[in-house]
């Protein structure tokens, strides 16, 4: 297991500060953040190549916080590649089988068995500045396992690729962790963590401030900026009420109420709906969601699942629903429809 705990560094306005996370041997750990965020440096600090200012770095019981980059058995595979350019594909994974001290039968064989992992064999007289971009991350990769890491860092190994090479990548990065192999990935992308992680850790001005499982942090997160980042796009500032006695707490923000399962103190903070929670209809249903407003469509967007479809309900709802919904409700801008969600799909954050 990878144990780190409060890892600092700063970089002249920049700090890195207070990071704590776990990751489980044979886990895919995908670290979320805008740009600026301070993943690459982070995963510098793993790989040895940016000493820390203060916390710990563990692999099992091992303390590497100190550790020559040669020594901690992890491997970083860049955004560009970092492929050597004057040599060929096959040069470059040699290079990596040098590293590891590898000679002659035993060679060939881990050789041969990179390639065809990596499905680079038909590349390998190829030089890099021939090569398409998920061919050279491809490439990159077979050099990276040639050493044969105990963890792999990926520095946003798919956001230069384009949509056909994604697949390919993701297919190979989740069929790399089917083998054991241990991998941090940063991104700034949340639909790679849901395809591809077992725990996801979003970072926030220099720290990792939520981690957990894909579902956990999906379902659950504990800060609007988590929430909007992951995509959540029902995000209102407001403040919780009491509950009248036998009565549902209710959440205000602007003129529009809500009516919310939880268990939270009166007070300031946020709410959040997931699109998917919210439904659309002509008519009023007979429902037991509490929450049920007559409003008007403001915009019908494509979405990846979907359609999305904001209405405008004293504050903007976006739902997501089926094209197939969208041609039977016949809906168009300026439509006067019915919005609904149950008071437990509706999550309060506290401030």
């Amino acid at each position: 297991m990878l144990h780190v705990e409060n890892l600092s560094k700063r970089i002249g306005d920049f700090a890195l500060h207070g990071i704590n996370f776990d990751v489980p041997n044979g886990g895919y750990f995908v670290l979320l953040g805008a740009s600026g965020a301070g993943k690459t440096v982070l995963l510098e600090m793993l790989a040895g190549i940016e000493s820390c200012d203060d916390g710990r770095i563990r692999w099992n019981d091992e303390d590497i916080t100190h550790a020559r980059i040669q020594h901690r058995g992890f491997s970083l595979v860049y955004q560009d590649q970092a492929l050597f350019p004057h040599l060929s594909v096959r040069a470059n994974i040699a290079y990596g089988l040098r590293a590891r001290g590898m000679r002659g039968h035993t060679t060939q064989n881990r050789f041969r068995a990179l390639a065809r992992e990596t499905g680079v064999e038909a590349l390998l007289d190829r030089m890099p500045e021939t090569l398409s971009g998920g061919e050279a991350q491809r490439v990159a990769l077979a050099r990276a396992l040639a050493v044969e890491p105990r963890c792999l860092l990926l520095d946003e190994p798919i956001a230069a690729l384009d949509t056909h090479a994604r697949g390919h990548m993701r297919a190979l990065l989740r069929g790399l962790n089917r083998q054991g192999h241990t991998i941090i990935h940063v991104t700034h992308d949340y639909e790679e963590a849901i395809s591809l992680a077992t725990h996801v850790g979003v970072m926030e001005r220099g720290t990792v401030v939520q981690t957990g499982t894909p579902e956990e942090i999906f379902h659950h997160p504990r800060s609007e900026f988590v929430a909007r980042f992951i995509g959540i796009r029902n995000v209102y500032k407001g403040r919780l009420l009491a509950a009248e006695p036998e009565g549902t707490p209710k959440f205000t923000t602007g003129n529009r109420s809500f009516a919310v399962l939880t268990d939270a103190s009166p007070g300031p903070g946020s709410l959040i709906v997931r699109s998917e929670d919210i439904t659309v209809s002509l008519t009023r249903n007979d429902t037991s969601a509490q929450n049920t407003f007559r409003g008007i469509v403001k915009d019908i967007a494509p979405a990846r699942l979907g359609v999305e479809v904001t209405v405008e309900i004293g504050v903007e709802a976006t739902a997501w629903i089926t094209n197939e919904s969208l041609r039977r409700l016949q809906l168009r801008l300026g439509s006067e429809v019915w919005t609904s969600f149950k008071a437990s799909a509706a999550r309060f954050i506290e401030e």
